[in-house]
């Protein structure tokens, strides 16, 4: 079978068209996607500090964001085609909170935002994924970690997102209506993102013993960054023993038990923060007022 190439003069016009036409508006930057919180008023309600709400909801965002891409890591490269897909979802399940936690941040206090070259068509919630450098992330430590193997995931999995629905429950009765109804669509995603990892953690405990053996070296690497991770979300005040009831469920159920690691000392990021950084935001960075 030939191919022939494509007619510039052919009256429905070039398959290139739509990448060398005069019209590239539809390449840029975020351009035609939606505000994402168009139509919401964005208003800080009185007696919250802007500031304040706008570190909360970059450490809130940040997190998706990272451990978002973490996820997508796996994309061709999970144990099968539907775990393959799962992880995918729920990468992108994350992107989106973080798409919305960042654009919050953005309109309770603009000040966050990085400062752009002159016409660069980038939204918000863009500039602060791709435009900050890693110092000014405020993502904790257990998200930015490589993967490791597929039980390092899971394990890592189970952590954030018990954590993570938890913190979201509180937050659906947060002062800042935005936040609120950023948490409530949330809760229905994490709850699939934890009860994903507790059958994965369950089913590998129970499989073989190289299955287990991963599972629990996945789980002792990831545990000394488990203490950071509870007090970005003040679990020790607030959840933290509806959080120790369900880790303690899946660990009994699956026959493991807690590692005896010490926390992870110091704060800030690790070095794979910065790896991670420069891949993602290269393309950005190359081009700032690039249109795709």
């Amino acid at each position: 079978m030939s191919h022939s190439t494509p007619d510039p003069n052919d009256e429905h016009g070039s398959v290139y068209d739509g990448l060398l036409g005069t019209d590239t508006s539809q390449w840029a930057f975020g351009t035609d996607f939606e505000d994402p919180l168009a139509g919401v008023d964005t208003t800080v309600p009185d007696g919250l500090d802007a500031g304040e709400l706008a570190a909360h909801c970059l450490q809130l965002g940040d997190d998706a964001l990272v451990m978002s891409h973490r996820l997508s890591e796996w994309c061709s490269n999970a144990p099968d085609l539907e775990e393959d897909i799962a992880l995918a979802n729920i990468a992108l399940d994350l992107l989106g909170q973080a798409r919305l936690l960042l654009a919050r941040a953005a309109t309770a206090d603009p000040s966050v935002v990085p400062t752009l070259p002159e016409g660069s068509p980038v939204p918000v919630e863009d500039a602060l994924a791709f435009f900050r450098e890693a110092v000014d992330f405020r993502n904790v430590r257990l998200v930015e970690v490589p993967n490791g193997d597929f039980g390092h995931t899971v394990a890592r999995l189970l952590l954030f997102a018990t954590v993570r629905l938890a913190a979201f429950e509180r937050h659906t009765a947060h002062r800042d209506p935005v936040l609120a109804a950023i948490a409530a669509k949330g809760v229905k995603e994490l709850t699939y993102h934890r009860d994903y990892a507790g059958r994965w953690f369950l089913t590998l405990a129970q499989g073989t013993e190289e299955s287990r053996r991963r599972l629990v070296g996945g789980l002792t690497a990831v545990w000394p960054l488990y203490a950071e991770l509870a007090r970005a979300y003040s679990v020790d005040e607030t959840v933290g023993p509806e959080v120790d009831v369900v880790l303690d469920q899946i660990l009994a159920v699956s026959g493991v038990e807690r590692p005896e690691v010490a926390p992870m000392a110091g704060t800030g990021h690790t070095e794979a923060l910065s790896r991670m950084l420069a891949e993602m935001q290269v393309v950005a960075r190359a081009h700032p007022r690039g249109l795709w």
